[in-house]
């Protein structure tokens, strides 16, 4: 058994970034992570930039300027302005090469032939300077940049369609289980409706990955030794869920074993998740996560994401964490680190009842996890507990 940050380590020195690349446009790129730098074609912005709406100035010593024209956004021409002299100018349009100033409207009194200024103007206020973002044949985004709706935003407005990328894993999840039926059947005597797939499968696209194969299999050895042989050898990433425990019908790790999957880790001191495994075959990731469904779902926020990330060529990844005040009093039951069920609300954190490993209704309600160490038992009111904050 391994503590929770041998865990989060093992899997760090385990997961590289993937070899495999592709080049994706632009607009179809969020979530990706870029697999190489990207330069900028051009300055940005590509010339001398009114940042509003005012008045270009070639300044002077009085406070009264001639009108001599007016550049809008997207004019091409450069009309030359004598000291003393202004155009009228809106937001976005390029500078006139003469003009050192733009004023605000707000500032100015204005007739058809002459404006007034209030107040001083500082050279080169209210212009953006050429390449005041980035210059051109600099570095626009570095390797390893997550493709935000900002970061396409950005690429785009230098006139970059395609970047080179690296491609999100191929993805299957299995699960096992007699007791399990689809959704939309009649449940019979001691079956129970297969949740664990839809949850995760959600828990993927949620967090960028789309692309997944769902399989099952009863409890059955050689039916599960062939079903995961033939998917380890066929996708980036298998999550397996239940079957890896140690009963009678538990046949996930002897399969595993046989398959030659090398065990990084098989167990980590937490609740809930404790019979969590983790191991690779050559190029593939396993993981194996328990059978109840809460528990399930706390592995794959605090381990499986890190890893897919990682996999993607997003290294740096981390969930996003705070310390936050406890708003009720709460007791830890047991002497292992806890991740319990919570709803994070305007600088407070209250822990939920029903904390089971079973139960999904609490994890239905959360929008955090309160991690709670081994040394923590009692918590108070007012207390500061570091808080896990989940996507949604």
């Amino acid at each position: 058994m391994v503590s929770i940050q041998e865990a989060i380590q093992i899997i760090e020195k385990a997961v590289a970034p993937t070899q495999h690349l592709e080049v994706r446009n632009v607009t179809d790129a969020k979530g990706y992570v870029l697999s190489e730098s990207v330069a900028s074609p051009i300055h940005m912005p590509p010339f001398r930039q009114s940042a509003m709406d005012g008045y270009a100035l070639n300044l002077h010593n009085s406070k009264e300027y001639k009108l001599v024209g007016e550049v809008k956004a997207g004019d091409a021409h450069h009309p030359e302005l004598n000291k003393g002299e202004a155009v009228r100018i809106f937001t976005g349009a390029a500078v006139p090469d003469t003009a050192n100033a733009v004023v605000m409207q707000e500032k100015v009194t204005a007739n058809e032939i002459t404006i007034q200024i209030e107040g001083t103007i500082a050279v080169e206020a209210n212009i953006r300077p050429l390449g005041e973002q980035v210059l051109k044949d600099a570095i626009a985004l570095k390797k390893g940049t997550v493709l935000t709706p900002a970061a396409i935003g950005f690429l785009t407005s230098l006139g970059i369609t395609q970047v080179q990328v690296y491609q999100k894993p191929t993805l299957t999840i299995v699960t096992t289980g007699n007791e399990l039926i689809e959704a939309g059947n009649s449940l019979q005597y001691g079956q129970i409706y297969e949740s664990n797939t839809a949850m995760l499968h959600a828990a993927l696209q949620s967090t960028g990955y789309h692309e997944v194969t769902i399989a099952k299999v009863a409890d059955d050895y050689q039916k599960t030794f062939e079903l995961l042989k033939a998917t380890i050898a066929t996708n980036d990433v298998v999550i397996i869920t239940g079957g890896i425990s140690v009963g009678d019908y538990d046949f996930v790790g002897k399969a595993l074993l046989e398959i030659g999957v090398d065990s990084l880790f098989y167990k980590v001191k937490q609740k809930p998740g404790k019979p969590l495994f983790f191991g690779k075959k050559e190029d593939t990731l396993v993981f194996a996560l328990p059978g109840n469904p809460a528990a399930a779902l706390t592995c794959f926020h605090i381990y499986v994401h890190r890893a897919l990330q990682r996999l993607s060529g997003n290294i740096g990844f981390s969930l996003t964490k705070t310390q936050e005040r406890l708003a009720s009093p709460f007791t830890k039951k047991g002497d292992r680190p806890q991740f319990l069920k919570a709803i994070y609300d305007d600088g407070e954190v209250s822990i939920l009842d029903g904390q089971s490993s079973a139960m999904l209704q609490t994890f239905a309600l959360s929008n955090a996890l309160v991690f709670a160490a081994t040394e923590v038992v009692e918590m108070k009111k007012g207390d500061l507990v570091e808080v896990i904050h989940l996507s949604k």
